[in-house]
């Protein structure tokens, strides 16, 4: 093994550590009145949330048809295994697949999650996808937040890395996990920041926050935010595991009005058990006791943006759906994140894609 993998390691031992010890110290959290935001859970037509599940999964079909990944036993990947097909899709349109290159003056920014910053060398979100999407004539950029840092801090790196980007371009963010609220932060929060994006993808974001976060004991997420790891900074006291917990996050979104010159998308992953991987199974049991529907991370209606466009609901975990981890790595990687087979790159084309013919149509800039 190489020294440079070791912190990678320590990451990996800590989160699957973490993940066993709160899965035998998850209990009821108590929470006073005066700490929950109302909230309600309503079918997505009646919630603001435009249905765009089957011109998203149009578009999606053929760019497969076109880049033809393969799945881990050889099988080329179709709609029909990497999409969940939930009632009321609407069927196809019939109109072709805009499959040129961009039209536009877009920079495609990518924001990672909890923790992301730690596996850098290892990983980065749509680390795969991002050649063919430049490929096509997207401009793109990373934004590494910090791994544990709270979502204000990580709205402020946000802003001046937007604020030192060409001008003349317009942003689509793509946004992973806990990414998405650190983005959704920083378009609120400093109108420099919105003034500048057009569109944010969200895909598996923890919008509503993870019930995870509040069954993790004090201790936990104190261990996890202070673990020497030199490939990324501790956090100060337990602020990102804080930033995600749901009380927090629905209080945030009940406080503050998102910019309605953005645009939203909301790609919210689920996965079965047998489809998880071993890392992230401890975490998909703790949140099956109450909704089977989850990612191993959040749970699907919690990851769709208020009054976004719901393009669909990828058949893949947390990780999967975003994160490419090689397999070639070490042991200990293909051990834990066993289940990492998944056609990222067709995802992020096909969002793009959809993003651009609706933004086009909406009279966008």
């Amino acid at each position: 093994m190489r020294s440079g993998r070791f912190p990678y390691v320590s990451a990996l031992i800590t989160m699957f550590a973490a993940s066993m010890l709160a899965s035998c110290a998850a209990r009821p959290v108590c929470l006073s009145p005066e700490e929950i935001a109302p909230s309600v859970l309503v079918p997505a037509a009646q919630g603001g949330i435009i249905d765009g599940r089957g011109r998203f999964r149009e578009i999606f079909k053929d760019v497969l048809a076109s880049l033809r990944p393969k799945d881990a036993a050889g099988v080329p990947w179709d709609d029909s295994t990497a999409l969940w097909k939930l009632q009321g899709e609407e069927p196809p349109t019939g109109k072709p697949a805009p499959l040129g290159q961009s039209r536009g003056f877009f920079r495609v920014v990518m924001v990672p999650g909890f923790l992301a910053e730690c596996v850098a060398h290892e990983s980065t979100v749509f680390g795969d996808a991002r050649a063919r999407i430049e490929e096509i004539g997207y401009k793109t950029d990373y934004i590494q937040t910090g791994g544990r840092k709270g979502s204000g801090a990580n709205a402020e790196l946000i802003r001046d890395a937007v604020m030192g980007m060409p001008a003349g371009q317009r942003l689509i963010f793509v946004t992973h996990s806990k990414g998405t609220v650190d983005t959704l932060e920083a378009i609120v929060k400093y109108p420099g920041v919105a003034e500048r994006t057009s569109a944010v993808v969200s895909v598996s974001g923890a919008v509503n926050g993870s019930p995870l976060a509040d069954v993790f004991p004090l201790f936990l997420s104190k261990l996890i935010h202070r673990i020497p790891l030199s490939s990324c900074p501790a956090g100060e006291g337990a602020e990102a595991v804080e930033s995600l917990r749901r009380n927090v996050r629905v209080s945030w979104l009940s406080t503050h009005r998102l910019p309605g010159s953005v645009r939203y998308y909301s790609l919210a992953a689920f996965t079965s058990r047998e489809n998880t991987s071993r890392i992230l199974r401890p975490f998909y049991d703790i949140l099956a006791k109450t909704e089977p529907v989850n990612d191993g991370m959040v749970i699907s209606s919690d990851a769709i943006i208020p009054g976004s466009v719901l393009l669909g609901y990828p058949n893949a975990d947390h990780f999967a759906v975003a994160m490419p981890f090689s397999r070639q790595t070490s042991p200990l990687l293909a051990a834990l994140i066993d289940k990492n087979n998944y056609p990222r790159t067709a995802l992020l084309e096909a969002a793009l894609r959809y993003v651009e013919e609706d933004l086009a149509q909406a009279g966008s800039p």
